[in-house]
């Protein structure tokens, strides 16, 4: 069976396999993807998935409302926690995410319904040959970030946003001779 080059070992064959690439709408788990790619940001995803079911845990299961009421009691605790990526900075993003996520969720009705904007509501359906074609960054994720920004978030660059639009399925990034690529076509 042919996947994506990147899928290498036993972790990242599993979320190959089972979740990226899949279309997203569910507010948590979108709460979730945004934050473990800004926890990503100058590692590699292999850590994250790692370290993804600690995270569930301490993070309570990316609840978006309870994340924002963190206080610099629970920051102590998640900077004493090797189970997570500990740095300050994307901790502290992933309390002041959460505030904006709750915004974007009263204006719009939905996170779900505010990010898939940004594709027009439907997955892109790309059709790359190697994984080398694939981009880091696309028109669309720049645009995403710039709205995130605006709207408060933190950890949302071009490429953290295009990595959130292919874990969550905004895009079909599969190479064309991965059996994903078909499947979610």
């Amino acid at each position: 069976m042919t996947r994506c080059a990147w899928a290498t070992n036993e972790l990242s064959i599993a979320y190959h396999d089972r979740e990226w690439g899949v279309p997203l709408h569910d507010d948590q788990r979108l709460f979730e993807f945004l934050i473990l790619e800004g926890a990503q940001a100058g590692l590699s995803w292999d850590t994250i998935l790692k370290k993804r079911d600690h995270y569930r845990r301490v993070f309570d299961q990316f609840d978006p409302g309870i994340v924002a009421e963190y206080d610099a009691g629970k920051v102590a605790a998640l900077l004493d926690d090797p189970g997570i990526v500990r740095n300050r900075l994307k901790i502290r993003s992933a309390i002041s995410n959460a505030h904006a996520f709750l915004a974007v969720q009263r204006e719009m009705g939905s996170f779900a319904v505010y990010i898939w904007r940004f594709v027009g509501g439907e997955p892109r359906q790309n059709r790359w040959s190697s994984i080398r074609d694939v981009p880091s960054v696309t028109p669309e994720a720049v645009a995403m970030s710039k709205d995130l920004k605006r709207r408060g978030f933190n950890f949302v660059g071009p490429t953290i946003c295009y990595a959130f639009m292919q874990a969550t399925g905004m895009v079909n990034d599969h190479t064309l001779d991965c059996f994903r690529y078909a499947e979610l076509s």
